[in-house]
């Protein structure tokens, strides 16, 4: 009898643990994100992306140093943590793929040829 309750136990116990798990997984790229692009033929290349989730779909849009808006973002897939990211940039269709670090750093490429980085901008409330 001691056995089984001890199963049943551990049974409910994972039970609780992966429901526990699943209600707190945070959403990871929504923000905003500093990245660097390295090495393109024009040098190195900072942008912003501002990226939100609309309809449990991530979108978002493309800034310069600025502030200003330089493209939308056309797609963005999501396989894991990764995200690739579709976006037309001085007329040329691109994708920038991006990991998690840490919590506020990701890395990745820029069509799997330029490396790239980023940096999450913390938003003071």
């Amino acid at each position: 009898m001691k056995k089984l309750s001890f199963v049943f136990t551990v049974i409910i116990g994972l039970f609780i643990s992966v429901n526990v798990n699943a209600q707190t997984k945070p959403d990871y790229y929504p923000g905003k994100w500093n990245v660097l692009v390295m090495g393109t033929p024009n040098g190195d290349s900072k942008m912003t992306f501002i990226l939100e989730r609309k309809d449990g779909k991530l979108t978002g849009a493309v800034q310069d140093s600025t502030g200003k808006e330089i493209t939308k973002i056309t797609s963005i897939e999501e396989k894991d943590k990764t995200i690739t990211a579709a976006f037309t940039i001085q007329s040329y269709d691109v994708t920038l793929s991006l990991d998690p670090v840490d919590d506020d750093h990701v890395k990745g490429s820029l069509m799997g040829m330029f490396d790239a980085k980023g940096v999450r901008v913390k938003e003071n409330k």
